[in-house]
């Protein structure tokens, strides 16, 4: 796994992180956490596009998706900002939270995902 701290330029104080799990040789899937007092600042979209760039450059990614919850949508304008193609949303698939009685909370989850070739011709992120 990859992960990287993303830091602000001026003073270094971390604001979050961006990270990929390669689960093929040219695949990899990709996540980010913001802190979300630097929201609607430009950051994320800054560190994104530097970390998939990155990834497509440097690491042979053919390929990188990522999985967001439904109700997520700051996180779906990212992937969408990024050029990142909307491929479907899976019904309860994931569960990051639990109920308060402790079992599992299963959230509908959006897949998102962006090729090399798509990457390289995207201009507008």
């Amino acid at each position: 796994m990859l992960r990287y701290a993303v830091c602000l330029k001026e003073d270094d104080f971390i604001i979050g992180d961006v990270f990929a799990l390669r689960e093929e040789a040219d695949t990899f899937n990709v996540g980010w956490h913001f802190n979300q007092r630097f929201e609607g600042k430009g950051l994320a979209h800054e560190a994104a596009t530097e970390f998939l760039d990155y990834l497509f450059r440097e690491a042979g990614a053919r390929r990188i998706y990522g999985f967001v919850e439904d109700d997520n949508l700051r996180s779906k304008r990212l992937c969408e900002r990024l050029g990142m193609r909307y491929e479907g949303c899976m019904k309860e698939f994931i569960s990051f939270v639990c109920h308060p009685d402790g079992t599992p909370r299963y959230e509908d989850t959006c897949i998102y995902a962006v090729l090399n070739k798509e990457w390289k011709n995207n201009k507008n992120r």
